[in-house]
């Protein structure tokens, strides 16, 4: 049976999704656990889907493949949170590379004593926006759901589905930071939380889903702020 599912949404990473891949194969295979990598190809326009595909014969075992039409980020984690919410752990991680994979393991051996376990990336240089953006998501998601989780949109988190299936089932399909919702929960049902400070890398291949457009970043960004803040409301 199963023990993990490891989430990687992927769009655009036909520079790195490889080795991505090797590195987290190679980081589960040491620690002998029942895995399974799910890799979400959000609707990739350049070689990633071929890339991606030969991987999955080459894994077979271990890994799987899902094309999908584009929607989104947070939709297409969204959408491996809910197909896989009968597993007992759910790891998300995204296909960048910003945090490594080597650090995993810290994750996995202290798992029994939390529901959530989750990165802090701490000071990162993604432009005055995106560093605004991610200051609001922690203020709106304190003063919703209280204070507990630093980095509520963090790519990088181990959850025990159990005390999670509710709350997963409840995010409407569409929404866009889901990831800051389940951290804006674990603070208001006073989960178990562990918060590992770690670096995280600037990204060296293809771009940000978003890009770097202002108008567009200010859209979602109201667009997201409005979403947690119903979601919360409604609890």
């Amino acid at each position: 049976m199963t023990e993990l599912v490891v989430i990687i949404p992927v769009y655009n990473e036909s520079e790195i999704i490889k080795e991505v891949l090797e590195d987290w194969v190679q980081t589960l295979n040491t620690l002998q656990i029942k895995y399974k990598i799910k890799l979400y190809n959000d609707g990739s326009i350049d070689s990633t889907q071929f890339i991606l595909n030969n991987l999955q014969l080459e894994y077979q075992d271990t890994v799987d493949v899902i094309h999908k039409e584009n929607s989104g980020h947070g939709p297409t984690i969204l959408l491996g949170y809910i197909s896989n919410i009968e597993t007992q752990w759910i790891f998300q991680v995204d296909a960048d590379n910003e945090i490594s994979a080597k650090y995993f393991p810290n994750f996995w051996n202290i798992k029994n004593e939390y529901d959530i376990v989750i990165a802090n990336r701490g000071k990162r240089g993604n432009g005055f926006i995106r560093r605004l953006m991610s200051f609001m998501s922690y203020l709106i998601v304190r003063i919703i759901y209280g204070k507990g989780i630093k980095d509520v949109n963090a790519p990088y988190r181990l959850i025990r589905t159990h005390p999670f299936k509710k709350i997963i089932k409840d995010i409407p399909e569409n929404t866009f930071a889901p990831n800051i919702i389940i951290s804006g929960m674990a603070n208001k049902k006073k989960l178990r939380i562990k918060i590992f400070d770690l670096a995280s890398a600037e990204r060296k291949t293809g771009s940000p889903s978003l890009g770097n457009k202002l108008f567009k970043l200010l859209r979602i960004s109201f667009r997201s702020f409005k979403e947690i803040i119903i979601y919360g409301l409604s609890k």
